[in-house]
């Protein structure tokens, strides 16, 4: 007899989400230094944290002694200004992973559904099932999310739909006409979540926030971790209608974002050249990889965000062979993608290393 028994039975079913494989533990593994390992899994900023940022949160960590604004007013008033939202309408999260959190908080239970894309982020799933909703996966012929069935999809138990956009970790993007469509069908008993991590890439993305602006049921994901280069810090937050943004608010921890990160975010905000300077690394980046593909005829996926899907058979292979040489790439067999792998866009030098890897181990897998 264990605990076990007396555990919610979705919580001992759930299966764990698995992040990126950390660089030191790589290289404590194949006895490398750190410095070595090339880290193209996880979709970070190779450029690192926005030099704004660093010197803010140097300074911020003086006072570590005191407690953070639980309201994370300057923050928050910062988004909401470059908006040109009121401060009502932001949400601050340890991540955009912890707003995804709270809105199920709020809107999931055992009799609730939340429906998204069959290739869309597993941390819904793991949210669905970790509430004891009713999960509703939707196929997505081509990768990208198909609105007008995930519009079928809905009943009267539905209170949540995900749509990432760009997706993670197809790289697909929704245009607006689709957006509209689709807006134009969803009832008022419905949030409509529109999980926009990698918003800043894509030249032309979607206005979403008009839907926010219109008071509409809709949540708008941003995140800090990547543009702005601050994953370790985890800080993202919501633009929402004033109505679920309170309730969001009463859902979240006191202090669920600590001073350091609401320092560092809030001079990254300000930092349009550091910016610039991870849209153009990332299309440099793209472009290298995509005419690399093409010339070796591998499948990948056209992708708005800082990653690529390719096709590469045998994925989980792939992933071991290429970390014993020190490039850490990403296995998708959990997104029910065996033969894929999803490679993040990388410094020139980094690129190029990984490129490099991968042909020597398709190479070995062709003569086996």
């Amino acid at each position: 007899m264990t605990i076990d028994q007396y555990a919610n039975r979705f919580v001992c079913d759930l299966v764990a989400y698995e992040p990126g494989k950390p660089i030191d533990e790589t290289a404590r593994e194949l006895g490398l230094d750190p410095s070595q390992i090339v880290k193209v899994a996880s979709n970070e900023n190779p450029l690192g944290p926005s030099p704004l940022a660093k010197s803010a949160m140097r300074e911020a960590i003086e006072e570590a002694h005191i407690y953070p604004d639980g309201g994370g007013y300057r923050l928050r008033a910062a988004i909401a200004e470059s908006f040109e939202m009121e401060l009502g309408n932001v949400v601050l999260g340890n991540g955009s992973n912890e707003i995804i959190e709270l809105l199920c908080h709020t809107f999931l239970n055992r009799d609730a559904e939340l429906i998204a894309a069959e290739h869309a982020f597993v941390v819904y799933k793991l949210m669905a099932t970790l509430f004891g909703a009713k999960y509703v996966e939707v196929p997505d012929p081509g990768f990208i999310h198909d609105l007008d069935a995930m519009a079928d999809a809905i009943t009267e138990k539905t209170r949540l739909v995900f749509i990432a956009n760009p997706n993670n970790p197809t790289g697909t993007m929704v245009d607006q006409t689709t957006i509209d469509r689709f807006m134009t069908r969803v009832p008022e008993h419905v949030i409509v979540v529109f999980d926009e991590a990698y918003f800043e890439f894509p030249d032309s993305p979607p206005d979403t926030l008009k839907y926010v602006r219109e008071d509409r049921n809709v949540c708008v994901l941003r995140t800090f971790s990547k543009i702005h280069g601050l994953a370790a810090l985890r800080v993202g937050y919501g633009l929402a209608s004033k109505n679920v943004a309170t309730l969001l608010q009463k859902a979240r921890q006191p202090f669920n974002v600590n001073a350091i990160a609401q320092a560092g975010a809030l001079a990254a905000l300000a930092d349009t050249e550091h910016i610039e300077k991870t849209r153009a690394v990332n299309r440099s980046g793209m472009a290298f990889y995509e005419s690399a593909f093409a010339e070796r005829g591998l499948e990948y996926v056209p992708s708005y965000a800082n990653f690529l899907l390719v096709k590469t058979g045998g994925g989980d292979r792939v992933f071991r062979d290429m970390l014993k040489q020190g490039v850490i790439v990403r296995a998708m067999s959990s997104y029910k993608l065996p033969e894929w792998v999803r490679i993040s866009i990388g410094t020139e030098k980094q690129n190029r290393r990984c490129l490099e890897v991968l042909d020597s181990v398709l190479a070995a897998a062709a003569v086996a």
